[in-house]
């Protein structure tokens, strides 16, 4: 079992940066990929970024020059900065780990750009 907890939702205006944070407990030598999905309102669950054990990373076309994933693996924590940051990328983003046979998720973290 993984358990994630997210940190560092909130409120921005447009142009402006966050930066989001999980935090991975349990069996966390299991884990094949983190990363980060989101999920607007009236929108379906979307990916935003990943990044692999060996440091392989894949973002959406949509955050791609914004966004940023990164891991330390000293605190087996996985982070996303959101720079420039739009109206549309307003939504629950949630944090994801997956092993062999799972995926798991975090409680989600809310992120609001306003315009």
């Amino acid at each position: 079992q993984v358990q994630l907890v997210e940190s560092g939702g909130g409120l921005v205006q447009a142009g402006g940066s966050l930066r989001l944070s999980c935090a991975a407990s349990g069996s966390i030598f299991s884990i094949n990929a983190m990363g980060w999905y989101r999920q607007g309102p009236g929108k379906q669950r979307e990916l935003v970024a990943t990044i692999t054990s060996g440091d392989s990373t894949n973002y959406a076309a949509s955050v791609k020059g914004r966004f940023t994933v990164s891991r330390d693996n000293a605190k087996n924590t996985v982070y996303l900065q959101m720079n420039s940051l739009k109206p549309e990328d307003t939504a629950v983003y949630y944090c994801n780990a997956e092993d062999l046979h799972y995926d798991y998720w975090g409680q989600g973290t809310q992120v609001t750009v306003s315009s």
